[in-house]
């Protein structure tokens, strides 16, 4: 081919090239056109971020001299006696907005690595005009760098429930942290789950948000005893009753009778559980439409605990009743484990007046919401809270942070602060109206599967009820 007829095809590449990046920039355009206000902000941010990095880098120490030569700099080199200049070598960066920040991939270089990152931090804050900044691993020679410029704890979120069951059944998506990334606890094998804060500040929401994500999944099936209220149409669940297979009021003796109830179920299915199931452990095969997994969730649970002091009657029987409820929840707990069965324990002080030590202390999962003293958030999450100071549930007592709770993640140093969203009444209740067919009494269900069985074998299951 002869020069002139490349030099021909030049208009043709041209064109080429510019349509190519005319088609990148409408693409780019009509994204950020498409975005809300505060993911705009977030785009012009990483725009910035990515332009301002090889001169920040080096300022901010997270940035090696390379004194060796490539191999072309040393060809391209005639004199010897003057070797070519080092070369200054940065972290490459990929960065991507979202609508509280950017989230910031970089690889490693020698003498660059997580914990300069880490020290770098508060000054990549500041540059990048972020309220806090985070870096963690991302794999071998990654960093993954958070940077939220729109604070996620002060900002209140909501959730509509997609109607669609949960991928993974066990998963209790809580919300996002302070850098707003996901929080999900795993509930399997977890016997009990305690969540403590002042009134009003997200307990019941929280918990209303996890049935109604997880209404569309028959193989979950929830009870409620609410002590709050009398009647179920006056409380926080009335809009989800329809997908639960039962609940109580603040009546001693009707909770009571619940309890009773669901310890009989963890004894059959105790009872059963080899026989129908071929495992000693339920979360061996995971919960199904027949052996559901049972949550029961215990609102204002310090109602049906409390030390009632009195000689008269009412009193007396009173006390015994709250006394034989903690002795139930606890079986429940220490033993409900392995046939599939968990409790939510909700209270606004879990001290040990409130929620019986013996109880609170063998549930893992714990989180509180806002704290008026500092013994509330021991009680809530452990002694080690009070070296957190920043997550200490007292700081948490502002309007601005309803909403927000603090928690022991597995796998996270210290305490977490994490946003949890409302959940609207009018799409609580459209969702359980939506999934009340599914709502089974898991007694009934098992009595279906092991009845037979269990009558067989003659296995009585109220003995220690009696001998109580």
């Amino acid at each position: 081919m002869k020069v002139e007829e490349i030099y021909g095809y030049a208009p043709l590449v041209s064109v080429a090239v510019l349509a190519v990046f005319a088609v990148i920039a409408s693409v780019w355009v009509g994204r950020y056109i498409a975005a809300d206000r505060e993911t705009r902000k977030s785009i012009r941010q990483a725009v910035r971020v990515r332009m301002g990095w090889k001169r920040l880098a080096q300022m901010a120490g997270l940035c090696v001299t390379d004194k060796m030569p490539t191999a072309l700099a040393s060809l391209a080199t005639s004199d010897a006696s003057k070797p070519p200049k080092p070369r200054v070598l940065t972290p490459r960066l990929k960065v991507k907005p979202d609508r509280f920040g950017v989230v910031v991939r970089a690889n490693c270089l020698p003498k660059v690595g997580l914990e300069e990152f880490q020290k770098a931090a508060r000054f990549l804050a500041d540059a990048w005009r972020c309220v806090r900044v985070s870096a963690l691993p991302d794999g071998p020679g990654q960093v993954i760098i958070r940077g939220v410029r729109l604070d996620p704890l002060t900002t209140p979120t909501s959730h509509v429930p997609t109607g669609k069951a949960p991928k993974e059944l066990a998963t209790w998506n809580l919300g996002v942290d302070e850098y707003a990334q996901p929080v999900t606890v795993a509930l399997g094998n977890v016997p009990g789950v305690t969540v403590a804060g002042l009134p009003g500040y997200g307990k019941t929401s929280l918990i209303n948000r996890f049935i109604c994500d997880c209404a569309p999944a028959p193989e979950i099936q929830f009870a409620v005893a609410d002590g709050k209220v009398t009647a179920a149409h006056e409380g926080d669940y009335a809009d989800v009753t329809g997908r639960l297979f039962a609940f109580v009021g603040d009546d001693l003796e009707e909770a009571n009778a619940l309890f009773k109830r669901l310890v009989k179920l963890r004894r059959d299915r105790s009872a059963s559980i080899k026989e129908v199931l071929g495992v000693k452990n339920m979360w061996d095969v995971g919960p199904s439409e027949s052996w559901p997994l049972v949550v029961l969730i215990i609102d204002e649970a310090h109602t049906y605990f409390r030390d009632y002091k009195g000689n008269d009657p009412v009193t007396k029987k009173l006390a015994a009743l709250a006394a034989e409820n903690a002795r139930l929840v606890e079986e429940l707990v220490k033993k409900g484990r392995n046939v599939g069965m968990a409790v939510f324990l909700a209270t606004q002080k879990s001290t040990g007046d409130a929620l019986p030590t013996f109880i609170r202390d063998v549930c893992p999962v714990g989180l509180s919401f806002a704290q008026k003293t500092t013994e509330a958030s021991v009680a809530a999450l452990g002694d080690d809270i009070r070296n957190w100071p920043d997550a200490n549930p007292v700081n948490l007592q502002d309007p601005t942070y309803v909403g927000v709770a603090s928690m022991s993640l597995q796998g996270r140093p210290g305490f977490t602060r994490i946003r949890t969203p409302y959940v609207d009444d009018e799409h609580a209740a459209e969702s359980a109206a939506a999934t009340a067919h599914l709502t089974r009494d898991p007694a009934e269900l098992l009595d279906r599967l092991a009845g037979s069985y269990l009558r067989s074998n003659r296995i009585d299951l109220h003995k220690d009820d009696d001998a109580s």
